[in-house]
């Protein structure tokens, strides 16, 4: 979309605080519940200090070769749908990623029985004012299979180290339907969509505190659907929780920290044809130069929420980005 008529799109991201995007950088839940603490960890600290080692170089020479496919041997979805989107987009502008070099890093590592098994790992990336702090979640499908990154929200504070962790020094994982919170983990993807479709007038919404993820959000995309309306061209969106398992680690004060994913469907309608483009989060998804009236993208937001035992849900961190463009 042409810079002009493309402004929701850098007004929703200044106020989503999205991070910037690097080739290294949900939903219900499966039917086997994964946060059930029926087992012993799946791997040691050291152990996850070398998955974390071979994601980075992986991730590296993924983001120097504009190499999708090599990111399937590293990520799952919905990291891996996003990242490919990001790649796509960088090849399309011609910049390689910037290298990634973690730092800081810390292991949270749930006792768990069978399989998807996973674990937590806070690290940082970038100095100075160019800093970012990851809360990255990598899973295992079954034994034998490699441990992948599924996502990895971009916090600004560092929401992991309220984990609670056991003399052994192993986190708790907290099951999706867990009573005494504010809001049980499986709940809290269609409340915070209903938050980001309606406002916080909206059923269930006011189980999520205010912020930029969540009441500010709102408040953006209805000035920006405004602002667009004045320019002929027609916005709506649309919030629903994306089909990924929701994960949530016991915090030190009896509440959970909770990963999970929303999806985002975009409706952009213009009279005149020349009103919409591709620019922005939408390179390499479709043709720049084709003309059209119409565009519908899909969008992943991960997030990561801190839900105490009663009150509100605060939202700590996301990681959004265009996956496809119709």
């Amino acid at each position: 979309m042409p810079a002009r008529t493309f402004a929701v799109a850098s007004l929703l991201s200044s106020s989503l605080l999205a991070a910037a995007l690097s080739a290294g950088c949900s939903g219900d839940a499966s039917s086997a519940d994964p946060a059930q603490p029926r087992g012993a960890p799946p791997l040691s600290k050291a152990q996850a200090q070398q998955v974390l080692a071979s994601y980075t170089e992986g991730a590296n020479r993924a983001g120097g070769r504009f190499d999708r496919r090599a990111l399937r041997a590293i990520e799952t979805d919905p990291q891996l749908a996003m990242d490919t989107a990001t790649l796509r987009m960088r090849r399309a502008v011609r910049q390689p990623a910037p290298k990634l070099a973690f730092r800081e890093a810390s292991f949270y590592i749930p006792r768990l029985g069978g399989y998807p098994q996973w674990f937590a790992a806070g690290a940082v990336t970038g100095q100075g004012k160019q800093a970012r702090r990851h809360a990255m979640l990598f899973t295992r499908a079954k034994a034998g299979a490699p441990w992948l990154l599924a996502s990895d929200p971009r916090p600004g504070d560092d929401p992991l180290s309220r984990v609670a962790l056991d003399p052994d020094g192993y986190a708790t994982p907290v099951a999706q339907d867990a009573e005494g919170l504010a809001v049980p983990p499986r709940k809290l993807p269609a409340a915070h969509a209903a938050l980001l479709t309606e406002g916080p007038r909206a059923e269930d919404a006011s189980v999520i505190a205010d912020g930029p993820q969540t009441s500010e959000t709102y408040k953006a995309l209805t000035q920006g659907a405004k602002t667009l309306a004045g320019r002929g061209v027609t916005l709506s969106s649309r919030f629903s929780a994306a089909p990924y398992t929701v994960y949530a680690l016991r915090t030190k004060d009896r509440g959970a920290l909770v990963w999970y994913v929303l999806k985002q469907n975009e409706a952009y309608s213009a009279s005149n044809r020349g009103k919409l483009g591709v620019s922005g989060d939408l390179v390499g998804l479709a043709p720049a130069r084709t003309s059209r009236t119409r565009m519908d993208t899909t969008v992943l937001v991960q997030y990561l929420a801190t839900v105490p035992p009663e009150g509100r849900a605060t939202v700590n961190g996301m990681y959004r980005k265009a996956v496809s463009v119709r």
